[in-house]
């Protein structure tokens, strides 16, 4: 059906509805890192906050509309994911821990060769998806058996991810690898770090990021308020950053930094800068 032009200039158009900053429901978006910085575990709390209609759910204080969460676990055993959600659980209130038990789905597909490409698999992941606001793929390279390198053939995965966000009116999340070059330049948090074929950014309309703390942030950062000593290098392990690298909708999100607590569970931390007053110091010392 075409768009009725004319309607268009007269009627006030409808609010844009955001699954998370920025994120555009009904479009495909991607959550890019290198292995093991807590990606996953990541994007677990931020279906979380999405599947819990009450206060107490949201740990990583992203505001989102709740709604229905489809969560394909590709990636990691049924065990791991066990122990996540018993983490997670220490830091929710039985309220949310109902909630988000009924409005989040796990599936575990691990082994269990999902194809997005084909047919059979591509409706029945519509058939039990629809209806939900957000769709999370977990990750990529584990739900088709083509070429990511190749603009082609990584083409047709991201046509059937948007095929799947038109039909059931979800925002689909794929996570990924970022490129060995990326990693290893510390450049995670751009948008083209992502591993394969430019397509895979291209055709998202919205990209994040999770990024471990580097040896120069963590010199440049302090988590005390007062003497604000640079976090230990022993210590830097414990923060990450969030952020989102590409948006084509929506105003810029501001990144945070995430704190890893007992088991793995990430909160929202607010850090010091200390650049200035190194500066001022070492102008001090040289004067």
């Amino acid at each position: 059906m075409r768009i009725d032009i004319l309607k268009a200039f007269e009627e006030k158009p409808q609010e844009l509805d955001f699954v998370l900053p920025s994120f555009l429901a009904g479009t495909v978006g991607s959550l890019v890192a290198p292995g093991a910085s807590g990606k996953s575990f990541f994007s677990l709390q931020a279906c979380m906050s999405i599947a819990c209609s009450v206060a107490g759910g949201d740990l990583l204080d992203l505001n989102p509309a709740p709604g229905q969460v489809v969560y394909f676990n590709a990636e990691d055993p049924d065990v791991i994911v066990n122990r996540r959600l018993h983490a997670i659980g220490g830091s929710l209130n039985n309220d949310a821990k109902k909630s988000i038990a009924q409005n989040l789905h796990i599936l575990p597909v691990m082994g269990k060769r999902l194809n997005i490409i084909d047919d059979k698999h591509l409706k029945s992941i519509i058939d039990y998806a629809t209806g939900a606001r957000l769709i999370v793929f977990d990750t990529l390279s584990r739900i088709h058996q083509l070429d990511e390198n190749n603009n082609g053939q990584a083409a047709i995965v991201m046509g059937c991810l948007e095929h799947i966000a038109a039909e059931t009116g979800a925002s689909v999340l794929f996570l990924h690898h970022v490129s060995k070059a990326s990693a290893l330049g510390g450049m995670a948090d751009l948008q083209q770090a992502s591993r394969g074929a430019s397509v895979l950014v291209d055709n998202s309309r919205w990209c994040s990021y999770v990024s471990k703390m580097s040896k120069d942030e963590a010199k440049g950062f302090s988590d005390r308020q007062f003497d604000k000593k640079p976090i230990a290098e022993d210590f830097r392990s414990h923060y990450i950053r969030f952020g989102v690298s590409k948006q084509n909708y929506g105003i810029p999100f501001i990144e945070k930094w995430l704190k890893f607590h007992e088991g793995g569970v990430l909160k929202p931390v607010h850090l010091h800068k200390i650049e200035k007053e190194n500066k001022k110091a070492g102008a001090r010392k040289n004067g």
